[in-house]
């Protein structure tokens, strides 16, 4: 038994070791994968920022000029708004990308000297480049509106930290099971389109009856959405909410321990399959 736990615990600091022992690697996999994505396009990686653009349009437009939605906690809704879309959109592209990683590069999958641990970790990192651009758009719009950036503002950098680790954690998990299992894509892109409108983004915990709120707390991303809107918006410490703080990070945790765990085992076969 305390193999076992000694063995687990391994792993997941492992997992910092292992990104500084090959950042050299990982950062030029990841900017090639991010360059890739959009090579032979007119408008090259102006089309990683049209999507969420777009989409936030559409959501600002339906729920303030169609629904007529106020101003949430006080504040204008299509910044409220931004401020909770931003985490997830980062979170929905690396977890896609991550899930499909080890499919994507089969032909590093095979190679016998390939570290391919690092892979999952690409993927998620690719999708960073646009997640702080977009960040950063959102903070000079807010700034633009009256939101002058104060030191509050600092915490979004742990935040991001959060959201980068919990979806690692998952991307391990199911760039693992997709290679057995590949209508796993399916079931993740799924998830995410339910998980989008489980998460309070686009509407208030507050219109839930109280003593039902908790079973919405029990997302991981609600701790993440919230922490950005009050970074940028709110001007709230982030242990002002220890409780919520403690249980994310044992989500987080658990998380990265059961998806390390089912990578190593399942490693040895992915070559076979793949």
């Amino acid at each position: 038994m305390e193999k076992k736990t000694t063995s687990r615990f391994r792993q997941f600091i492992n997992l910092p070791i292992e990104l500084v022992q090959n950042r050299t690697l990982i950062g030029n996999l990841a900017k090639n994968d991010f360059k890739t994505r959009f090579a032979g396009s007119y408008l090259g990686v102006i089309w990683a920022f049209v999507q969420p653009i777009v989409t936030v349009v559409v959501y600002w437009f339906v729920f303030t000029v169609g629904l007529r939605q106020g101003r949430p906690s006080g504040h204008p809704f299509v910044l409220w708004l931004m401020a909770g879309l931003v985490p997830w959109f980062f979170f929905s592209e690396a977890l896609n990308g991550g899930t499909n990683a080890l499919i994507e590069y089969n032909y590093l999958v095979k190679k016998v000297v390939f570290n391919i641990d690092i892979l999952p970790l690409v993927k998620v990192l690719s999708a960073i480049f646009v997640h702080v651009i977009f960040t950063a758009f959102t903070i000079v719009l807010c700034w633009c509106n009256g939101y002058i950036p104060s030191v509050y503002l600092l915490q979004i950098i742990y935040y991001m930290i959060c959201n980068f680790l919990l979806v690692l954690g998952l991307a391990y998990f199911t760039s693992a099971v997709v290679v057995f299992f590949r209508d796993l894509t399916q079931i993740v892109n799924i998830v995410l389109q339910i998980g989008m409108w489980m998460t309070p983004i686009m509407w208030q915990i507050t219109i839930m009856p109280e003593n039902l709120r908790w079973i919405f707390k029990l997302n991981p991303m609600f701790y993440v959405v919230e922490g950005y809107r009050s970074a940028i918006l709110g001007h709230q410490w982030l242990f002002s909410n220890w409780k919520l703080t403690i249980y994310f990070w044992c989500v987080v945790v658990l998380l990265t321990l059961i998806g390390r765990n089912v990578f190593k085992k399942m490693k040895p076969h992915f070559a076979d399959v793949l």
